[in-house]
């Protein structure tokens, strides 16, 4: 038990079980005030002539009440668990919010648009009860979503980070031994791409409109092969093509030498990935790069962005692989000299 309590939010669980069931009450007695003037049995469906399908009094107010009840609670207590993101939890307990009401509303314009009436099959759903309670139920989920605010809990990210916060301070050079950086084509090369995909595709759709997504489908995954995340550290080099797609992790020990260059994407294979004998590149463009020498005898070459990005993450390499080699001070040596 004292474990669930710690993986909860106890106030947004007390909410979330606590809202659709006052909610539930709030609709059954409404519905108790309207009974003198509703027709028995009430339409719980509708079509065209008017009411359609039918249930008893007890049925409609009690089936409904459990809707209310079970399509919040299945929302809303996705905003639970602590361990989920912050963004993720405000964002179900605005769209738990929002179900719940929608579906009281849609309960109550049945209701409303049979009071009076006394056949429910002349009746029909009351249409500004139901745009009202809509509108009312969207924007105050909004609301919700902004205002929640959800509990913090600590998670492994936060041990990552407090572990490097111990590092830096043991190691002040630890910082200048990291680099992360974005790599990407030029803005022409992607306006380039839209105009060679989209509006082919578009003519394509009006025919075959499945072969028209598909071409802007690899247009958008050719475009993202064009974007790169670099990251350097004591650990070695990665690099990821589109963020995501790890194709170069080469441990700081392997590298030994690393040096800015401007590069033609061409020499290479070209834009993307590429891997050719004993020579790898990873180029979103020609210009800036960082060419590193393998003790392997292979070869990478890396975008680097800018020029000096490109000599940062050069110097920041030749580093990391002396201090791999053995070759740059340790943090324990510069101790013990002192």
């Amino acid at each position: 038990m004292g474990k669930f309590l710690e993986s909860v939010d106890i106030k947004a669980l007390r909410f979330a079980i606590g809202f659709p069931i006052l909610l539930a009450v709030a609709f059954a007695v409404s519905a108790m005030l309207l009974r003198p003037d509703l027709p028995d049995p009430l339409a719980v469906r509708w079509d065209d002539g008017g009411g359609a399908s039918f249930a008893p009094f007890a049925a409609y107010v009690g089936g409904g009440a459990a809707m209310i009840v079970l399509t919040g609670w299945l929302v809303l207590l996705q905003a639970v668990p602590v361990s989920r993101p912050t963004v993720m939890r405000r964002i179900m307990m605005g769209a738990g919010l929002t179900v719940s009401l929608f579906v009281t509303s849609v309960l109550a314009a049945g209701l409303v648009g049979q009071a009076g009436v006394a056949d429910a099959r002349d009746s029909e759903v009351d249409l500004i009860v139901l745009a009202m309670g809509s509108g009312a139920a969207l924007s105050l989920g909004v609301i919700m979503g902004f205002v929640f605010k959800a509990d913090q809990q600590w998670t492994p990210e936060d041990d990552r980070a407090l572990q490097q916060a111990l590092e830096l301070e043991l190691d002040p050079e630890l910082a200048t031994d990291s680099i992360r950086l974005w790599v990407h084509a030029r803005s022409s090369v992607f306006v380039m791409i839209g105009i060679a995909s989209l509006f082919p595709a578009l003519l394509i759709s009006i025919a075959v409109p499945w072969l028209g997504a598909l071409l802007v489908a690899a247009a958008i995954i050719g475009a993202a092969f064009l974007f790169a995340r670099v990251t350097a550290d004591r650990s070695g080099l990665r690099v990821f093509v589109a963020g995501v797609l790890r194709v170069v992790d080469v441990p700081a020990a392997a590298i030994s030498a690393a040096a800015p260059a401007d590069v033609r994407a061409a020499d290479y294979g070209g834009w993307g990935y590429r891997n050719h004998g004993g020579t790898a590149a990873v180029l979103v463009s020609s210009g800036p790069a960082v060419v590193v020498r393998k003790t392997d005898g292979h070869r990478l070459a890396v975008s680097g962005g800018n020029s000096a990005s490109a000599e940062r993450l050069a110097e920041v390499l030749t580093r990391v692989a002396a201090r791999a080699r053995g070759e740059g001070p340790s943090p324990s040596q510069g101790d013990a000299d002192s």
